[in-house]
């Protein structure tokens, strides 16, 4: 029951999100947030090297993770949020994720290969001004650029930085 509502709230949130989209140049981004969904130690590491990329070109990076039930948060070195801090309504009380979709991010990259409903209402809220992430049909509504990725944690960072990186 808390999906359906949580499903109506980030459709509601996606028609009311009035934040100017727009695909800036990256050398002119500054401020880069990055989302996942932890599943393994392989994609924690990876979404590890991914950050120390953008931080070697000189880009701040702020990073949340959804912790689903029964997994581990490797390292705890990212703020996260978990399926505790939703509530029976569809509410999201976690402050980390307020926080995340509260900034205006340059950049807001979404590093999951299949879409998560919880991640998806972080996006609908989020005052990013270009969110990308991995191509799905309905994923249109939540990214300014999306990837058409094989399905692997690995490539699709590979594309996302590949392709931001000829954003002029």
């Amino acid at each position: 029951m808390t999906m359906n509502f949580l499903k109506i709230r980030t459709k509601n949130q996606l028609k009311k999100n009035k934040t100017l989209r727009a695909s800036i140049p990256y050398k002119q981004v500054i401020s880069v947030g990055i989302v996942f969904s932890v599943e393994d130690k392989r994609k924690h590491d990876e979404v590890k090297e991914f950050i120390h990329r953008l931080e070697k070109d000189g880009k701040k990076v702020q990073v949340i993770a959804y912790l689903p039930p029964k997994k581990d948060n490797y390292e705890f070195m990212f703020d996260f949020f978990t399926p505790k801090e939703v509530s029976f309504w569809g509410v999201i009380s976690s402050a980390a994720a307020i926080k995340f979709y509260n900034t205006p991010f340059d950049y807001l990259y979404y590093i999951d290969t299949e879409p998560n409903p919880l991640v998806l209402y972080l996006l609908a809220r989020s005052k990013a001004k270009c969110r990308i992430g991995r191509f799905w049909e309905s994923g249109r509504p939540y990214f300014e650029l999306m990837i058409d990725s094989p399905s692997n944690t690995k490539s699709l960072i590979d594309g996302m930085y590949k392709y931001s990186n000829q954003l002029k």
